[in-house]
């Protein structure tokens, strides 16, 4: 009878560690870290565990976790996890979590409490990123060689761009989303180049685009590639390319429309 109870034991603790390997893997995932970091934190926090039969395929969104020998139970989970926005400090959290894990700083509950807390973590406040989405734009444009008109008006398209973006939310797809951008970036550059400052259309747009350019994602792909995950690497790659597409048809369809109303190029 005490046999058959530490077993049932030992099987809830096995499907806690799934749990709470999955839960890491979740929160990684959908905050935009890359595939091979997602598992090798799920490895390492079911081996430290004491689970050496754990196996995990992960895609862009998506991760499948068995388990299973002679020695220990079967298990098999599929998650589903939708493309969300980057919170590389919730990435950073649980990187530091699982290394805690290794040395021995948490037991399995408090691995699990603490994932909650991570989850639970805000993110920045809306003016906040409003206003670096405004910086953002400002500095790139000094970069692309805009002079300090141009990085102004940049500034100001930015945060105009960033209230757009959390105004409309998740209604529309983000193909929608960021054709949108690009038109309203391209109306407020041609606004700005009609004051008696002498900007340039070209560095204003250049850098007030940047806040929607998915670098994150268009890294992580091409890393992803390097490192053998072809499917999400490719998935990755795709994404961010439609979002390129995306941006660019907005900003060519105002310019276009503007230069057949006006016969004259505004570039």
């Amino acid at each position: 009878m005490e046999t058959g109870k530490n077993l049932q034991g030992e099987r809830a603790d096995q499907r806690d560690v799934f749990n709470a390997a999955m839960e890491a893997g979740h929160i990684l995932l959908e905050n935009g870290a890359e595939i091979s970091r997602v598992e090798e934190t799920i490895d390492r926090i079911c081996r430290h565990f004491g689970v050496e039969s754990e196996n995990a395929f992960v895609l862009s969104n998506g991760i499948f976790l068995t388990a299973g020998n002679e020695n220990e139970k079967r298990f098999a989970k599929v998650l589903h996890i939708p493309v969300h926005g980057v919170q590389l400090q919730r990435v950073a959290a649980v990187n530091q979590l699982s290394r805690e894990i290794e040395e021995n700083k948490y037991e399995l509950w408090q691995v699990s409490e603490k994932l909650k807390q991570i989850r639970e973590q805000p993110g920045k406040s809306k003016r906040t990123l409003v206003l670096m989405s405004g910086l953002g734009s400002g500095c790139f444009c000094l970069l692309f060689g805009g002079g300090l008109q141009d990085c102004t008006a940049a500034f100001v398209i930015g945060i105009l761009l960033y209230c757009y973006l959390l105004a409309i939310g998740e209604r529309f797809s983000k193909i929608v989303a960021n054709i949108g951008g690009g038109m309203l970036i391209t109306i407020l550059s041609i606004l700005f180049i009609k004051l008696p400052f002498h900007m340039d259309m070209g560095h204003i747009i250049s850098g007030a685009i940047m806040p929607l350019v998915p670098g994150v994602a268009f890294t992580n792909g091409i890393r992803d590639i390097a490192d053998g995950d072809y499917i999400s690497g490719t998935v990755r790659m795709i994404d961010a390319i439609l979002v390129f597409l995306s941006i660019a048809a907005g900003v060519g369809f105002i310019i276009g429309a503007y230069h057949q109303f006006t016969g004259g190029a505004v570039l």
